[in-house]
This record gives structure tokens, C-alpha cells and sequence, in this order.
């Protein structure tokens, strides 16, 4: 029987040994960590957030790195599949807000428990602690794996390495170094889904503080990118939350090409400025003979009053009442264009997702196959797809993993005849 190396012990490469099992092939599976699994036992904050009950356009539209490649591989494992696949080995989901889908008993344990056992039960063989090397290629085609100082001989291999973010887990972007040696192109390696850095001293006094239905538009070299509405929290370094990895993607882009980045939060969105300026004369004249500090209780959380007021350059100890026309409107311009530098991301191992990798030209995207290597198949974060946080990059791997195991388990297959 021929035989399938897979290397990669995380969703995309655990689905692609599952597929390529089923369909006939002796598979192992090499795993440098001492179990399978790690970082998506951390996903969802420990819940696993599955996938998102999407249709296929909209899922691409959320895979901002090259989502429109996925299109045969989502129609090969739509996130229908995915759910239907989880339910059919005992694990029951659910659909939350936003269509994400998670296991009912919010425990990503199970969900690498079900994988586990199926792996198990289809005969391939798991090898931990098994750190693979290189990929040997003979003549533009695969022949084996170097790890631990040994060589395996293998007919087809399935690279499913990830990213190089949450190094703990595993994943470290040795999978690109394997990928450039045999001659692939791997684009340049950028944190995704990340927390941004800002320059400004007031924030570290607002660490902690969450603030929900704000706009914020991101800019650089002051043209308008892109604008997004939802949750941010302020960290001791700069920004986080559901927004801001929304937009750091690009952010980082836009760093690493030296540009000038800066975010602007619209603390009241909802309001024009002319209704902005009405509600907070209707605040003074109800705090009336109060100090600004103590008369915008009601228009903002405690912890944004005196950082507010300085931008707009009111003592936050002057009375209301002497507040002139011109400083309220200096205020209005602040709370809906509140301005933070941007000076760089955290680092690629606290990001959720790593934007680059393998280049997707070099890829057959209905089979996963290598255009360049017979015998080679990605999966993955290790390719160069990379998508927004709510399920859409597990529903990426488990495709990729889904067709690159059919294609390679056929590919094999074909040998033998």
C-alpha cells in the first residue's frame, strides 16, 4: 500500500490524514509537539470555535488573504460538512452570534478528543514528539522526510505546519523553510489578528476599559484605509478587541511598508455632531457650576474624561459654565475623532493568525497539490490564506485538509497502477 506522510498535528493536517486514511491510504502523521491538537485547544478561548455557519461567499469575503483561492476547496467541505462531520462522531454544536459554531459542551478538549479517536480508528499512525526537517525531493518529486537525523521514505507528503504565531503550540514557521527548499515561494510572514501598539501615554490609564458600538477608521499617511463598528478594549500597550484585530491585518501591511498609521474612534457614532453638541449642552446645563471633569459622568466612562478633555484642550478643572463655544466644539471634533499613532503590532507570537506563507500561485486550488513538486500537498495556515476571527480559518483549514487528503490518497493511488 502506498504511503502518505503528513506533518502537522494541527486541524488541517488532522483532517487531511482522516480523508487520505478513508480513501485507502497508509497514512502517518508526524507531530513535533507531545500531542496533537495544541492550538486549537486554545481557539475560542477554550471553546473552539468551529466554524461559521456561513455561506461560501460570505466566508470568503471574511478571508481577506486570498479567500477567492478557497473556492474549490470550501465547495468540497462547506461548513455544512464541517458540522455535519463533528456531529457524526458524537460531538453536538451549536450556532452563537455571528454564525459561529461551536461543541455544545464549550470544550475544545472534545473536539480533539472525537479527532483523536478517528484517527484511531482508521489505523493512522501518530507519531509525537517527531519534529520532521526537510522534505527530500528527487527529480521535481517527493521521496521522503529527514527527522531526528533519520529518513522516511514516503510517496506523497501533505505540509500542514500553520503559522508562526502561538509558538508554544507548535507552531513556529518551520514549514515555510521546509516549503522554500524545495523550491517554493513563500510571501512575507506578517502578524494577523493581533493587538496594536499605539504612542500615546493616556492609554496605559485606560487599560481594561471595553468600549462597545464605537466606529473606528484607520488611516495612514492621512488617507482614510478602512472603518469598522463593533467592540475595542484598551490594553497597557495600545488597543485590542474584535475591531482592532479586524483591522490590524492591514495595519501591518501598512507598517511594514513604513506608512504613517494612525486610528481615529468615534466614541458616539450614533449622533451627528450638531446632535452631539445638543446633548452635551443639555449635560452642562444640567451639571451647571460644575468642573468639565465632573459634568461628562454621563456622556463617558470615568476612566475616558481627563484623556478626553485634554485633546480638546479644556482644563478639566474649568466650570461648565465658562466652557466657550469654540472648546464644545473642539470637544465634539474629540469624542468622534479621538486619535491614537499607531507604532507597531505585537509581536507574530501573539497573534491569532500569520498573514503569509506559501504562495497560492504555486498551488493547484482544487487539489492542494504543489505546481512545482509531484507528491507534495499543502494544508493550512502554512499557505498563504489567512482570514478574520469567527470560525473562518478553521473552516479554511479543515478544507484545505479535507481536499488536500482526497487529492493525495488519488494521487498515491495512481502510483500503484
Amino acid at each position: 500500500m502506498s504511503k502518505i506522510i503528513v506533518i502537522g498535528g494541527g486541524p488541517a493536517g488532522i483532517m487531511a490524514a482522516i480523508k487520505a486514511a478513508e480513501n485507502g491510504a497508509n497514512v502517518i502523521l508526524f507531530e513535533k509537539m507531545n500531542r496533537i491538537g495544541r492550538k486549537l485547544a486554545i481557539t475560542g478561548k477554550g471553546r473552539c470555535n468551529l466554524t461559521n455557519a456561513a455561506d461560501i461567499p460570505e466566508i470568503i469575503k471574511n478571508i481577506p488573504g486570498n479567500g477567492k483561492f478557497l473556492h474549490s476547496a470550501l465547495r468540497n467541505f462547506t461548513p455544512e460538512n464541517t458540522i455535519n462531520f463533528f456531529e457524526k462522531t458524537g460531538l453536538k454544536t451549536k450556532v452563537e452570534r455571528g454564525n459561529r459554531v461551536f461543541p455544545e459542551s464549550d470544550k475544545a478538549a472534545d473536539v480533539i478528543e472525537v479527532l483523536t479517536r478517528k484517527l484511531a480508528m482508521l489505523g493512522v499512525e501518530v507519531r509525537t514528539n517527531a519534529a520532521v526537517n526537510e522534505i527530500v525531493v528527487e527529480e521535481r518529486t517527493v521521496s521522503g522526510v529527514l527527522y531526528s537525523g533519520k529518513f522516511e521514505e514516503t510517496d506523497a507528503i501533505i505540509l500542514a505546519t500553520g503559522g508562526s504565531s502561538y509558538p508554544a503550540t507548535g507552531s513556529t514557521g518551520d514549514g515555510f523553510g521546509m516549503a522554500k527548499r524545495t523550491g517554493h515561494t513563500v510571501t512575507k510572514i506578517l502578524p494577523a489578528l493581533v493587538p496594536l501598539e499605539t504612542e500615546e501615554d493616556f492609554v496605559k490609564s485606560l487599560q481594561g476599559l471595553s468600549l462597545k458600538n464605537v466606529r473606528v477608521t484607520l488611516k495612514a499617511d492621512d488617507k482614510k484605509i478602512s472603518e469598522l463598528f463593533g467592540e475595542m478594549l484598551f490594553t497597557h500597550f495600545g488597543v485590542s478587541g474584535p475591531v482592532i484585530l479586524t483591522l490590524s491585518r492591514t495595519a501591518a501591511k501598512l507598517l511594514s511598508e513604513k506608512k504613517f498609521v494612525e486610528l481615529f474612534i468615534n466614541l458616539k457614532p450614533a449622533l451627528s455632531p450638531e446632535k452631539l453638541d445638543a446633548r452635551i449642552l443639555r449635560d452642562f446645563e444640567k451639571f451647571k457650576g460644575r468642573m468639565a471633569k465632573n459634568a461628562m459622568v454621563e456622556l463617558l466612562p470615568g476612566k475616558l474624561i481627563t484623556p478626553v478633555l485634554d485633546l480638546a484642550y479644556i482644563p478639566e478643572e474649568k466650570p461648565v459654565d465658562d466652557i466657550t463655544k469654540a472648546e464644545r466644539l473642539r470637544l465634539v471634533e474629540t469624542l468622534q475623532n479621538l486619535p491614537l499613532t499607531v507604532t507597531k503590532t505585537r509581536p507574530i507570537d501573539e497573534a491569532i493568525v500569520t498573514a503569509g506563507g506559501v504562495s497560492v500561485k504555486e498551488i493547484n486550488p482544487k487539489t492542494m497539490q504543489s505546481k512545482l513538486v509531484s507528491g507534495l500537498f499543502f494544508a493550512g495556515e502554512v499557505i498563504d490564506i489567512d482570514g478574520f476571527t469567527g470560525g473562518f480559518n478553521l473552516q479554511a483549514a479543515w478544507s484545505t485538509g479535507f481536499t488536500a487528503g482526497i487529492n493525495c490518497a488519488e494521487y498515491v493511488s495512481s502510483l500503484e497502477k
